[in-house]
């Protein structure tokens, strides 16, 4: 069956302009140009927008999804797969959540008790399986297994506070790096106050902290896409901009000499 690009954008739920854009980047080209000049896309280029729109509800920017399925040793029924497993794994945190509502509302009404520690539950394990899905791979190569699945119980045990804390480190931040941003000199003190507090809420994941470990993980912020990604939303070139001032930090840079 074949579509034209109005056809196809209402069958995806997508706009033709975006069509236009993925075949601008050479992302998502057309079967053929018919003879009126519209577009008509078949059957491969259906599957391969579903695959695209997949890793878009994955965080993937199209220039990573393009290198990654442009790739010779791309597989489509491989990547249909991993797909599945990173949905299910999404329902499991959905399941969690729930269930913590649930028993929430249970205690609300009397039913249960519930203490403390029980309410934040339901958001660490999602953070367990959330990081694993996304980063697991990379993070047990970079570390080691016994080092992540100790940061994940450590994670676990966490107290009441010390979860607060963390959140409230992770808003600090990036509030702290975006007025840092606008200096441009990850030697200055916004900057340094931005790594002192990154150390700050590592230590409350890692077990034992060196510079070494926090300055390799600046670099992975800048090397992974999703990593980037995530600080880069809110300024491109922040990752970079971390990784230099966590290196004027732990002393792993001429500039702190």
């Amino acid at each position: 069956m074949e579509y034209t690009i109005q056809k196809l954008a209402r069958l995806a739920g997508v706009s033709t302009r975006t069509l236009r854009y993925y075949d601008e980047i050479g992302l998502l080209k057309p079967a053929r140009i018919n003879s009126s000049g519209y577009r008509i896309y078949s059957q491969p280029q259906v599957n391969r927008l579903q695959q695209i729109m997949f890793y878009r509800e994955l965080g993937l920017s199209l220039e990573a999804v393009k290198e990654l399925m442009d790739s010779p040793s791309f597989d489509d029924l491989a990547a249909l797969k991993q797909h599945h497993e990173h949905l299910l794994g999404k329902k499991q945190q959905l399941d969690l959540l729930i269930r913590n509502v649930e028993s929430s509302i249970a205690a609300s009404e009397g039913r249960i008790v519930m203490s403390n520690q029980d309410k934040f539950e339901g958001f660490k394990q999602k953070m367990v399986k959330e990081n694993g899905m996304k980063y697991g791979e990379e993070i047990r190569q970079k570390y080691g297994a016994e080092r992540v699945e100790s940061s994940n119980q450590k994670l676990m045990n966490m107290s009441e506070a010390q979860y607060k804390e963390a959140v409230s480190l992770e808003t600090e931040i990036r509030e702290v790096l975006a007025e840092a941003m606008d200096q441009e000199d990850p030697s200055g003190p916004l900057a340094q106050q931005a790594a002192e507090l990154h150390k700050r809420w590592l230590t409350l994941y890692w077990n034992e902290y060196s510079k070494e470990a926090h300055a390799g993980l600046a670099q992975m912020y800048v090397d992974d896409e999703r990593f980037r990604a995530y600080y880069d939303a809110q300024k491109p070139g922040t990752a970079e901009f971390l990784r230099d001032a966590i290196n004027i930090y732990t002393g792993t840079t001429d500039e702190s000499r």
